[in-house]
This record gives structure tokens, C-alpha cells and sequence, in this order.
């Protein structure tokens, strides 16, 4: 093969968009062909089912769209060293690019796979893309990585983000293409059983989609301040699965809020804000990787939280069926639509680690079976400061009253309308939907009655107060 036609292996992983992609750009600027390579590996094998299901539709349309401007995207199952070093004898390839990942499991791998690469001379490189800044690249005036957010957010607001570059319209294809595994094999949506016919028509995979819903968020931003955290209205960007996929770049968003700010669109710099706080968790992610699995506040380490997922009472949070209504609704929106609001999202977290004491572990780990947008850094970081074991400047004692939360965030309780069945006469169709959902084996049925709270609120909150003020060491903010 000829040097210069000599190709490109482009690894994509939460990357799965052709702008705003700086590895794309930089294998695109050589010249040379690029194969666009998807691997499932170990890591992508561990994802829960509702993640894997909605990987599965992002392939799907990423694919599609490489086929629209003459590319393809080559499909491989196995570790991905062996993966990639196959392909580069199969193709010729002079290098292979990537975008950075910042969990603990894949810098190992990929630090594994740069190193073996360029031993056999191969041009083994990692791009930024996946956030703002690189987390190295941000710290305290003594140089420290941030322990709280509002100061990071104050160190980053004036800081440069480089433009998004356009999106690629060609790619050089190689000269032959090697083969692809056929996704349908794959079986991604194995997970999902029933769940998959409920949740697909909540979801629109792919860059396109992406972009036309930040499109629409940005017509109603101006509400964004005011309305982000009513459960009863459209308030949010929705941008979550996007982000956590890739088929929409951070910095493509951070430009087109700006922008919108400087035509005197209001609420740009609260949804910025929230853009940085998923910053924030990637950034506590890198410097303290036990935070995906461990108390990142190692005083918490002895608090009695019950750990056994298997419990009743942990039973009937994730059956949704705990008697407190909010709290059961945020869980079916999950099972339905596969997210859940942001704030129903506190509130059902503060309920299970709080009034029935359990882990945030427990909970932690049940997101990231169920929700399609799951992301590792958010959901981690998410528990932890809901538990109160994470980064927080708030006392401990900050426990959630979903009813108190419900009357503000839910007035009207059409929230609760939308998602809870039993004991309306005329349930609605998306409350229903949630019987077909779940799990055959839990037997469910909206003709069932409501249940009693499995921990009223009034005695759950004493006894979780009783129980943190009598611990042998106080809990240190």
C-alpha cells in the first residue's frame, strides 16, 4: 500500500458524532483514509441494560449516517487491544485515534493500548472531546484539584472554549474495507426484555436529533432558571443521552448557549452552570477515581447504611411501589421513558438513602441498569452528594421532604397524574405504561391497590437524623 494512502483507524466510543470532534478533525486534516471502528469490549459488555439498549440505537444511527456521506462503521467484538492491533494488519493503518475517556478501568486500558501501539510504531494518540477541559487543567490558586463546585465554576467562567468545528460531510475511504460484525448479532437489547417496546418511542438516537433538541431547548432557555426544576414541566434541556453518548459535543452547546445569551436570550448562564457541574464530576472522577464505587468522604465508611440490595425496603423503592407518590413516580418515568427528571431524581435518591438508610451504592447501581443517559461521573457524583458521602458544602443533615418537595415542584400533582395509576379512575396512558415495563415476575397491576409508605416521612427523617448524630465520629463537610 502506498504510504499516503495508508489509513486511519478511528476508535469511537462516547464519541458518536461527526462535529465537533477533534480527533475526527485531526485524523481528517492527514488526508488519509479513515476506518471508523466501534469494539465491544469488556467494558461495554458491563454496561446495565438500558444503557447497552440505547448504545445499541446510537450505533445504529451513527452508522447510518456515516454510510450518507460515503463511510462506514467497521463493527468488532473482544479486547480492544487485540481488536485494534487485528485491524491495523488487516488494513495497513499508520495509526489509530481516539477520544479520551477518564474513569478509572478505561485510562488503565487505554493506557495499555497506547503504550503496545506505539511500541510497534504505530501513531497511537487520544484527543479531548468528551468535556470542556481536560481535568488536569483546572485547579485551585495552590494548584489543587476543586473539592467544591461553586469555586470551580468561578475559576472556568471566564476561561476559553475552543469553537466546535463543523461537521464532516466526506471521509476517504480505504481502499477495501475490513469486515464488520453485523449489530444485530450483538444483541444489545437483550437486557431490555419488554421494557424496549415501552421506552422506543421516547427516544430519537443519533447527532441529528441531538442537534434538533438543543435547537428546541434553546427557544425556551429563557424559562431554563424559573422552570428547570418543576417535575410538571418541560423545563429541562434533555440533552442528557446526547451528552452521555457523544452524539452532541459540550463545547458545541457551551458556543450555541453563549450565543443565544449575547442576542439577549436570559437563563444562558444557569444552564452553563449545570454543563460545568457535569464538569465537575468527570473532574472529582479523575483525581478520586473511588468515587465510582467507594464513599469519596472515607468518615462515611462506617455509617450502618443496609447494603443488601435484596431488602424489602430497597424491594420496593426499585418496584416503585413505596408508597410515597413523588418518589414512585420519578422511578416509573425511569422504566417508561428511561430518564428521570433531575429533581425527582434527588428526591428519590434522598428517600432511599435517608428515610430507608440504604446504601447510595444500592441505588447508584440500579441507574445504571435503568437509565438510558447513564453516565458514570453524574451518577456517582449525583448519589454521593444526594447521600451526603460526596462533595458538599451543605450539613448532613439535608434530608428531602418529597411531600413538601411535590407540593412545589408538582402543585397540580400532574406529575404524579402522568405517572402513578392506582387510585385514578381514568389513569393515563403513560402511568400505564409502566406495568408493561417492569418485570413480568413482579406481578403488577394497576388494578392493585396503592401501598402504604414503607418509612413515613415524619419517622424515617428522626430516624435518620438520630442515627447520623449519634455516630461515634461526626460527619466532617
Amino acid at each position: 500500500m502506498e504510504p499516503n494512502r495508508s489509513p486511519i483507524i478511528l476508535w469511537f466510543r462516547r464519541d458518536l458524532r461527526l462535529s465537533d470532534h477533534p480527533a475526527l478533525g485531526a485524523a481528517s486534516r492527514t488526508g488519509r483514509p479513515i476506518v471508523p471502528v466501534f469494539i465491544l469490549d469488556d467494558q461495554v459488555q458491563a454496561l446495565g441494560a438500558a444503557p447497552k439498549w440505547r448504545l445499541g440505537l446510537g450505533l445504529e444511527a451513527f452508522a447510518q449516517r456515516l454510510e450518507q456521506i460515503g463511510s462506514r462503521l467497521i463493527l468488532r467484538k473482544g479486547a480492544a487491544l487485540d481488536v485494534l492491533g487485528d485491524l491495523v494488519k488487516e488494513t495497513g493503518a499508520v495509526a489509530v485515534f481516539w477520544s479520551r475517556a477518564y474513569d478509572p478501568e478505561a485510562i488503565g486500558r487505554d493506557k495499555k493500548i497506547k503504550a503496545t501501539l506505539q511500541g510497534q510504531g504505530i501513531n497511537a494518540r487520544s484527543f479531548a472531546g468528551h468535556l470542556l477541559f481536560e481535568p488536569w487543567m483546572i485547579a485551585t490558586k495552590a494548584g489543587q484539584p476543586f473539592r467544591v463546585f461553586t469555586p470551580m465554576w468561578r475559576s472556568v467562567q471566564g476561561r476559553e472554549v475552543p469553537p466546535p468545528e463543523p461537521a464532516h460531510t466526506r471521509l476517504v475511504p480505504p481502499e477495501t474495507w475490513p469486515v464488520s460484525d453485523r449489530l444485530t448479532d450483538w444483541g444489545l437489547d437483550r437486557g431490555m426484555g419488554c421494557g424496549a417496546c415501552v421506552v422506543r418511542p421516547f427516544v430519537r438516537p443519533g447527532e441529528a436529533a441531538a442537534l434538533d433538541q438543543l435547537d428546541t431547548f434553546l427557544q425556551r432557555i429563557d424559562r431554563y432558571p424559573a422552570q428547570r426544576d418543576r417535575l410538571d414541566d418541560a423545563g429541562t434541556s434533555d440533552l442528557s443521552e446526547y451528552l452521555s453518548l457523544g452524539e452532541i459535543g459540550p463545547r458545541a452547546i457551551w458556543h450555541r448557549v453563549q450565543n443565544a445569551d449575547r442576542t439577549g436570550v436570559s437563563g444562558g448562564e444557569a444552564f452553563l452552570r449545570q454543563l460545568v457541574w457535569r464538569e465537575f464530576a468527570y473532574h472529582l472522577m479523575y483525581h478520586w477515581p473511588h468515587l465510582l464505587t467507594d464513599n469519596w468522604k472515607p468518615e462515611w465508611d462506617t455509617f450502618p447504611w443496609n447494603t443488601d440490595p435484596d431488602a424489602p425496603d430497597a424491594r420496593a423503592w426499585r418496584q416503585a411501589r413505596t408508597g410515597i407518590p413523588v418518589v414512585d413516580a420519578g422511578l416509573r418515568q425511569m422504566y417508561v421513558t428511561g430518564r428521570m427528571h433531575n429533581r425527582a431524581r434527588m428526591i428519590v435518591a434522598s428517600y432511599l438513602t435517608k428515610h430507608l438508610m440504604t446504601h447510595w451504592k444500592v441505588g447508584a447501581d440500579w441507574f445504571a441498569e435503568c437509565l438510558i443517559d447513564w453516565d458514570p461521573a453524574a451518577n456517582a457524583m449525583g448519589w454521593q452528594w444526594v447521600a451526603g458521602s460526596g462533595p458538599d458544602a451543605a450539613p448532613y443533615f439535608r434530608i428531602f421532604n418529597p411531600q413538601t418537595q411535590r407540593e412545589r415542584f408538582d402543585p397540580n400533582s400532574d406529575y404524579l397524574h402522568r405517572w402513578v395509576a392506582e387510585g385514578q379512575a381514568a389513569p393515563s396512558a403513560t402511568a400505564l405504561s409502566y406495568f408493561d415495563a417492569v418485570p413480568r415476575s413482579w406481578t403488577l397491576s394497576h388494578k392493585d391497590a396503592y401501598p402504604q409508605p414503607v418509612v413515613g416521612l415524619k419517622e424515617g427523617r428522626a430516624r435518620a437524623l438520630h442515627l447520623y448524630e449519634s455516630r461515634k465520629e461526626p460527619v466532617r463537610n
